[in-house]
């Protein structure tokens, strides 16, 4: 299993590090910060609101969620269990097995991707939707072109229209490259309340693909302390063994 998980993890890095590349568009930056729980909260809320029907978290149990975020019992089962019956079940996908025949492929398992692409990935691909009217659901994504997922945010985003640029190729002919997005229809929420939603589901997924995170994290700082004081204490004591050495 644990081999497994590292290969799945290599290939997505793999396929999100050669995405990057064919889309040539710099990941915009989240501002996640994975120590606060507020914003883990919102973002686990989020996630099971909009993502949980098609993505699942397969390495993530409810009660192990519920402790690390200070969400109560009652808040748990009343709000966010909706694909499963107890609380150490993880968080299955709604989904079922035949999606691939809907969306061209198998919604993947979002478990490791944070760590896999990166949480400025997540955000930056979220707010990337565009309309496009030659793909199967009438959007395609600045971060990863030819995306099977349709925009279920939209209605809180608004609607985006592509944005192009004249450029040479490497032949010195004209050709027209994507370069960003554009407002075209507002939506429910305002442009930054839409960032504060995204940024709390990437925020949230950071968390999921290492709940122990913020503890290794400030365990470090300890770490670090304490080597950089017995490194004094080592120091002194090598001078005090060759002080006599001439």
């Amino acid at each position: 299993m644990l081999k497994s998980s590292v290969l799945i993890t290599l290939a997505l890095f793999s396929a999100g590090s050669a995405m990057a590349e064919e889309g040539g568009i710099d990941l915009q930056s989240s501002g996640a910060d994975i120590t606060n729980t507020e914003s883990l909260q919102r973002g686990a809320r989020n996630f099971m609101n909009y993502c949980s029907g098609c993505h699942s978290l397969k390495y993530v149990r409810y009660n192990r969620m519920a402790v690390d975020l200070k969400i109560s019992e009652a808040q748990l089962a009343g709000n966010l269990m909706f694909t499963g019956d107890k609380s150490f079940d993880t968080v299955n996908s709604a989904m079922p097995k035949d999606a691939e025949i809907w969306f061209g492929k198998q919604p993947p398992d979002l478990s490791l991707m944070a760590r896999a692409r990166g949480v400025d990935y997540i955000y930056s691909f979220l707010k990337g939707f565009y309309a496009d009217k030659t793909r199967p659901w009438g959007v395609n994504n600045l971060y990863l072109p030819s995306a099977a997922m349709p925009h279920v945010l939209a209605e809180k985003q608004g609607l985006q229209k592509p944005i192009f640029k004249n450029e040479p190729d490497a032949h010195g002919s004209a050709r027209m490259v994507l370069v960003g997005v554009a407002a075209m229809s507002p939506g429910a929420l305002k442009p930054e309340e839409y960032d504060q939603l995204v940024r709390d589901i990437a925020n949230f997924l950071d968390y999921a693909g290492e709940p122990v995170k913020e503890k290794r994290q400030s365990m470090g700082v300890f770490v670090m302390l304490f080597l950089l004081v017995f490194f004094v204490f080592a120091y002194l004591l090598k001078k005090e063994y060759w002080k006599d050495v001439h």
